[in-house]
């Protein structure tokens, strides 16, 4: 078994469809069942045994960080270390998924986690037996992919019957299955960029991925557990009124 690899959370977006309720907090800190949304995945990853974890910011990241860095302090969760990406503090804006991974790439390690902070998947686990697997596999980057929400009916990426993450073409009939946010990623993915994106280069994560896949470096697998793109107050609610405080 590899030793534990770390973990980066996506936290820097504005959450523009998530105002007025981002206006004053950050959406990673937006709670549900009476936790904010980062600290489930916070947990979930101890639970996997990760216990480094690089969080890039830009709207309100200062808050961010003094939650983060007040939850370490609670018991049983000392050995958790949080790393920082400030994208706000050092360039004003959001460098988007693929120039933030970019930037805090001297942060991580030449594999690690990827997920987005506002996603809700309380049964998600990160499990040690799936980094060694992709460890192994050579691959460039491991998808997890769930069903289409109403949101996102016509779905990201098709599923091969080898694992394989597929780039259809627009006009393919073949099905499409929403990205959950969560990867398993190799660093080289990103060897376009410049290694910690030093001019701050906003750029997306789904062109490098579409490219890796036609090239057959992607793998992915279905999540049929509980998943939840928070992005609008409506889901925000629906959730808090299904889940017990």
């Amino acid at each position: 078994m590899n030793p534990p690899i770390k973990a980066m959370i996506l936290a820097a977006g504005r959450g523009e469809r998530m105002r007025p309720l981002t206006d004053d907090c950050p959406k990673p800190l937006l709670q549900v069942a009476g936790k904010a949304l980062i600290d489930w995945h916070v947990e979930a990853l101890a639970r996997g045994g990760v216990r480094e974890l690089v969080v890039n910011t830009a709207w309100l990241g200062e808050k961010i960080s003094s939650h983060l860095d007040l939850l370490r302090t609670q018991d049983g969760r000392e050995q958790l270390s949080f790393s920082y990406s400030h994208e706000g503090d050092d360039f004003g804006y959001a460098l988007e998924t693929a120039g933030g991974i970019a930037r805090a790439l001297p942060l991580l390690g030449d594999v690690f986690w990827l997920l987005a902070s506002d996603v809700f998947v309380p049964e998600f686990e990160f499990s040690p037996e799936a980094a060694d697997r992709f460890i192994a596999s050579g691959k460039l980057a491991h998808l997890w992919l769930v069903p289409n929400p109403a949101h996102n009916p016509r779905g990201d990426f098709g599923l091969g019957a080898d694992g394989l993450a597929l780039n259809l073409a627009a006009d393919d009939p073949a099905p499409r299955y929403t990205y959950s946010t969560i990867g398993l990623y190799r660093r080289e993915l990103f060897d376009t960029l410049a290694f910690g994106n030093p001019q701050g280069l906003a750029v997306a994560l789904a062109p490098l991925l579409r490219a890796a896949m036609d090239r057959q470096q992607v793998s992915a697998e279905l999540y049929s557990g509980a998943w939840t793109d928070v992005g609008t107050p409506q889901r925000l609610a629906e959730l808090n009124q299904i889940l017990p405080n």
